[in-house]
C-alpha cells in the first residue's frame, strides 16, 4: 500500500474513533450490532482503540436469524469471550414461534426481512437508545443516503426525506422519548478500505471469508451453499464441490458465494480491487426490487 493510502486509512480510522467516542458521550445505553461479519468485527476493533486501555464500554447485540453461518456464530462467541463484553441476542425463531412474524416459503424464502421485528423488539426490551452498525455508503444506494447519526422514530422507522444535517463533524444525538439512533462509524469506508485496514491491522476474521471447498449449486447465476438444510434447492439443481468464499455473510438463505482461490487477506484485497461487482451482488434479498433495501430500512432494518 502506498504511503498516501496508508495515511487515508489513518484518517478513516480517526473519524470512526471520533464517532464512537461521540456515541459514548451522547447516549445512555448504546450497543454494537454484531453479526460476526467483517464490518462488525472492524467496528469492535475500532472500539478497542477508541477506549484503550479500558474495555469496550458497549454491549454487543446480535439478531440471530437461526440461519447464520456456523463459522460466524463461533467467531462471535469466541470474540465476546476474549473481549469480556456482554452479548444480547434477539432470536428470529422466537419471533416466529410467538407469531410476531411469519416464515417465508419457497425457493426465494429468507429470514432477512424478519430481523426487523426482532431487532425492534430487542431494542425496546433492552432500552437501547443507540445501535452502532457497520453499514457503509458504498454498499447500496439506500445506505448512501443515510447520515452517520441516523434517527429512528418511536416505531423504528427511518424517514429518508427528513434527516438531520451533518455539518463538518458536528453529530447531533438528541432524541425524543421513544426514538433511537442508528450510528454508522464506517459510513465513508469502501469494501476495499475495510479489507486493506484488516490487512494493515492484522485483524482476525472468520474462515468463511477465505477460499474453501464447499458443496454448492448454481441458481440464477449465483452459487449457493448445499452444506446445510437451510437453502432451498430444487431436485434438478445439481450439487458440486467448488472452491468458493463469501464476500458477505448475512442470512444463509439469501447469501451466495463467489468462485475464488483467495486464501489470505492480501489476495482478497487484490481480488476486490479488480472485481466488477459489489459485495452485495451476492445478496439475493437486495434483488427483490429496485428499492428493496430502502423499504427495509424505512421499516427499521439496520
Amino acid at each position: 500500500m502506498s504511503k498516501y493510502y496508508l495515511n487515508y486509512l489513518d484518517e478513516l480510522e480517526s473519524e470512526a474513533i471520533y464517532v464512537l467516542r461521540e456515541v459514548w458521550a451522547q447516549f445512555q445505553n448504546p450497543v454494537i450490532l454484531f453479526s460476526g461479519g467483517k464490518d462488525s468485527i472492524l467496528i469492535s476493533h475500532l472500539a478497542q482503540k477508541a477506549f484503550y486501555p479500558s474495555k469496550i464500554p458497549f454491549a454487543f447485540m446480535h439478531v440471530d436469524t437461526g440461519h447464520n453461518f456456523p463459522e460466524t456464530i463461533q467467531f462471535r462467541d469466541d470474540l465476546v469471550k476474549e473481549l469480556g463484553v456482554n452479548l444480547i441476542i434477539g432470536s428470529v425463531q422466537d419471533s416466529i414461534d410467538e407469531g410476531r412474524v411469519a416464515e417465508e416459503k419457497g425457493k426465494s424464502a429468507t429470514r432477512n426481512a424478519l430481523q426487523i421485528t426482532t431487532l425492534l423488539d430487542v431494542i425496546e426490551s433492552n432500552k437501547v437508545d443507540c445501535a452502532i452498525g457497520g453499514g457503509r455508503r458504498d454498499e447500496e444506494k439506500a445506505r448512501a443516503k443515510e447520515r452517520i447519526f441516523s434517527v429512528r422514530d418511536d416505531f423504528g422507522q427511518w424517514d429518508e426525506k427528513n434527516q438531520r444535517p451533518e455539518v463538518f463533524d458536528i453529530l447531533n444525538g438528541r432524541i425524543e422519548l421513544g426514538q433511537n439512533v442508528r450510528v454508522f462509524p464506517i459510513s465513508n469506508w469502501t469494501e476495499l478500505d475495510v479489507w486493506s485496514y484488516i490487512k494493515k491491522e492484522n485483524i482476525e476474521i472468520p474462515s468463511i471469508y477465505f477460499a474453501h471447498k464447499r458443496q454448492t449449486f448454481f441458481r440464477d447465476g449465483l452459487i449457493w451453499s448445499a452444506d446445510d438444510a437451510i437453502v432451498f434447492r430444487e431436485e434438478d439443481e445439481v450439487v458440486e464441490e467448488r472452491i468458493v468464499r463469501f464476500r458477505t455473510v448475512g442470512d444463509m438463505s439469501c447469501t451466495a458465494a463467489v468462485l475464488s482461490t483467495a486464501n489470505d487477506v492480501a489476495t482478497i484485497v487484490d481480488e476486490i480491487r479488480v472485481s466488477p461487482i459489489s459485495e452485495r451482488g451476492a445478496r439475493i434479498d437486495d434483488k427483490r426490487s429496485e428499492a428493496a433495501m430502502e423499504k427495509r430500512k424505512q421499516q427499521g432494518y439496520f
